[in-house]
């Protein structure tokens, strides 16, 4: 494929309103379509963000010839059967993160995606952020040493809003989906697939979680230490100490942001990474080069780690919830 990427968008969300803003400032991929499951909230968005073709159905969004790749950004129950949908319609797909409910569902959305031969990719943004690929590369580098604990955490504060997604127990809701899927993320991108996982869960009254706390075990003797919640603003920091130094980004770690190196004798290198916009497009770079290239996954994100980041998820639910 030549020339930018032409993408349609599902959803008409506020993440799906801040990737289409920060789109504005990348020449991989354009924004050409939106569907929504009505089509004034469509014609809505579209008027805002001036975008051509607008939609009534997901299903009208993926059919739609001048749309060559599919953004999804919908409420989480529907991660899954929307990108289905772009996939079915021979679409490559960007699927909004947690990239499904379940560790089987990604399992049944990969299957697909490998069987029609198209890109998929869960859209962990955070992984293209400039301040993380720097990152990524002192840790290919051993700047580090032997990584011994990762800590991160994600909370903000949320009103107990019963109409609020993160309230809304029929989409997925809770501390762990929306919020908690960067520290599981990243601590997966540093020591990859837990051996043990230990988790304390505090209910939320819509029966997600509220706060939820875990502990990983690795096979090479490291820990990840992470917490989430929607009761509270916390530091929402990350660290990564190894035996010769630690990193230690500054909040949001999600968020661009900036970071230190410190050594085991103290002396600290400070790493400022200067950036524009949400960083959201990024990932749409990304998925614009892997297309170009003809590869059906991203190395930084690839399928089988979404895979294990969902398995990962089903464990601290499942323990939390004893």
């Amino acid at each position: 494929m030549s020339g930018p990427l032409r993408w349609g968008v599902v959803g008409t969300g506020a993440i799906a309103a801040a990737w289409v803003e920060d789109m504005g400032m990348t020449d991989s991929g354009t924004v050409v379509a939106v569907g929504s499951r009505k089509l004034e909230t469509a014609e809505r968005f579209a008027d805002r963000w001036g975008i051509a073709n607008r939609h009534a159905s997901y299903e009208a969004l993926v059919a739609d010839d001048e749309v060559d790749a599919v953004y999804v950004a919908t409420p989480h129950p529907l991660h899954s059967p929307c990108a289905a949908l772009a996939l079915r319609a021979g679409k490559p797909a960007l699927v909004e993160k947690p990239f499904t409910v379940t560790a089987a569902e990604a399992e049944e959305l990969v299957a697909l995606a490998r069987s029609q031969g198209l890109f998929l990719m869960e859209a962990m943004w955070t992984r293209w952020l400039p301040h993380i690929v720097a990152i990524r590369a002192l840790l290919a580098d051993g700047a580090l040493g032997q990584i011994v604990l990762v800590t991160a955490d994600h909370g903000q504060w949320f009103a107990p809003d019963r109409d609020f997604r993160l309230h809304a127990r029929e989409l997925h809701s809770g501390a762990l989906p929306d919020l908690g899927v960067y520290p599981v993320s990243f601590a997966s991108m540093v020591l990859g697939t837990p051996e043990r996982i230990v988790s304390l869960t505090n209910p939320a009254p819509d029966g997600g979680d509220e706060t939820t706390s875990m502990v990983f075990g690795y096979s090479s003797g490291a820990h990840a230490l992470l917490n989430t919640t929607i009761s509270a603003k916390t530091p929402t920091r990350a660290a990564i100490v190894g035996s010769e130094a630690r990193i230690e980004i500054d909040g949001d770690f999600y968020r661009p942001s900036s970071f230190s190196l410190i050594s085991r004798d103290g002396v600290e290198t400070r790493h400022e990474v200067p950036h524009e916009g949400w960083g959201l497009r990024h990932q749409a770079d990304e998925v614009a080069r892997c297309v170009q290239q003809g590869l059906l996954e991203s190395p930084v994100m690839p399928l089988d780690e979404s895979i294990s980041i969902m398995a990962t998820m089903d464990a601290v639910r499942a323990q939390g919830s004893r």
